[in-house]
Parts: C-alpha cells; structure tokens; sequence
C-alpha cells in the first residue's frame, strides 16, 4: 500500500516522501502521531484519508526494516 501513496518527486517538498496528491510529507504524519495526536485528528488536520496514514506508517516501517541500525547512545553492561 505505502508504495502506491507515497511519492518522492524532487520538485515537490525538495524531495522529502509526501502522500500522493498533496503537499503532506510523511515526517509530518508520523510526528503528529508521535506527539499524541488521534489518527482522526491528523486526518482532519492534513486533509488525509485513513488509509494515508497507514500509508505512511507502512513506509516508515519499510524504512526502519531497510536500514542498518546504529545505538544512539552507548548502553551500559
């Protein structure tokens, strides 16, 4: 799914993953959620549909699945 509704195209948001057909990049989906915000209220918000957002949650899932991961802070033993 996230692969049909989620576009990069270099002349739109320079270039940052947006949902297709509007100015709405998936950073700000995700951020929205992460701050609290009800999946209602984002809709509301951006002008977005349900499946949208899991659009964009989809994506980030594939993002974090294909990338190597790194700690961010050194862990104690």
């Amino acid at each position: 799914m996230a692969e049909k509704r989620i576009v990069i195209d270099p002349k739109i948001m320079t270039g940052k993953p947006i949902i297709k057909g509007t100015r709405v990049p998936v950073y700000v989906v995700l951020g929205s959620l992460a701050a609290g915000m009800e999946h209602k209220e984002v809709m509301k918000e951006y002008g977005i549909k349900f499946h949208d957002v899991l659009a964009c949650l989809n994506y980030a899932t594939d993002v974090v699945i294909s990338e190597e991961a790194y700690p961010l802070a050194k862990q104690g033993k």
